[in-house]
């Protein structure tokens, strides 16, 4: 197997494994510390829960200072409609790592039951697309004119969808989602790129379980533990643990651990009711970190009064 010398980061080595055997496989999801503010991309049943019109922007720097490292932007933007029965979202997210830069589009649509005088009980579909590009030839190679890493990876569309579900309360969510069904493989060829095997493949499913409670301590203190749960077959399960403060309902404080990865802290500033900055700082437990100065994400939400709803309390969830 031919292996390039000159590569840009550990994911970049990854992808020239698979090109070296003629197939790319283009099913993995981008990781967020603050996965609770892009929560929509997981679980398409979020769309409309905030009862507002909320815009969502994170920026995630990953591995500061290694090159080729992963940098990934996600914009969201979803409201309840017809009366809070249904929710729809868009959701955009693109990431480049190493040669390769990925963009998702796509579409949610939740369905709303009241199960009790205070829960819900949300019912969610996503679908859109994968946009993927390569620059296989702009590596430094071993043995020069290998086919494989000859021909970009240009303008490769794929579609996907998933679903998922969502419980709520003023206080409490839980949630379970597969938010990408579609297996895409990506061949590549000295003559050009075809898209082949598209189709489910139970084995490769990405199971998500997202659960969450604030839990009132005083009038000026609460504390919000959530736990984002992940599931691939044949992988050991995943799991991010999160423990936020949030003090006079103006400054949020936490800590997270990302299981066998990182330890994260977080900082977030309830700026108005209505709109909240937050930041993270990751620090990598494995010996990555000899090779980086850890990873920085950013977060923005704005919730936009609808139909009249005045906002006068930040969203928990």
């Amino acid at each position: 197997m031919k292996k390039a010398v000159v590569i840009k980061s550990i994911v970049v080595a990854l992808i020239l494994f698979k090109a070296t055997t003629g197939v790319v496989t283009a099913q993995y999801d981008a990781m967020f510390t603050q996965y609770m503010f892009n929560e929509m991309f997981i679980n398409p049943a979020y769309a409309g829960y905030k009862d507002a019109l909320s815009i969502t922007a994170l920026q995630r720097q990953q591995w500061v200072g290694f090159d080729g490292r992963p940098v990934t932007t996600s914009v969201s933007i979803h409201a309840p409609v017809f009366r809070n029965t249904m929710g729809v979202g868009l959701s955009f997210l693109t990431e480049k790592i190493g040669v390769t830069t990925r963009t998702l589009l796509y579409a949610s649509y939740a369905y709303r039951v009241k199960v009790s005088s205070k829960g819900k009980l949300n019912f969610g579909l996503m679908g859109g697309i994968h946009l993927r590009n390569e620059k296989l030839s702009s590596l430094s190679l071993t043995e020069q004119g290998d086919p494989n890493f000859s021909t970009n990876l240009r303008n490769v569309v794929t579609p996907n969808f998933g679903f998922g579900i969502l419980y709520t309360t003023d206080k409490f969510y839980a949630g379970l989602s597969i938010p990408r069904l579609i297996d895409d493989e990506i061949s590549t060829s000295a003559d050009g790129v075809t898209v082949q095997n598209l189709g489910f493949r139970l084995k490769k499913f990405h199971y998500y379980l997202t659960v969450g409670r604030i839990f009132t301590i005083s009038e000026n203190f609460k504390l919000k533990p959530q736990m984002l749960v992940k599931a691939v077959y044949n992988a050991p399960i995943e799991f991010d643990v999160n423990l936020n403060a949030l003090i006079k309902e103006r400054l949020w404080l936490g800590a997270s651990y990302r299981s066998g990865a990182d330890m994260s802290l977080i900082v977030g500033v309830q700026i108005l009711p209505q709109f909240l900055f937050s930041y993270s700082y990751d620090y990598s437990l494995t010996k990555i970190r000899k090779f980086n100065s850890g990873s920085h994400e950013i977060a923005l939400n704005y919730l936009f009064s609808f139909k009249g709803k005045k906002i006068s309390n930040p969203r928990y969830f």
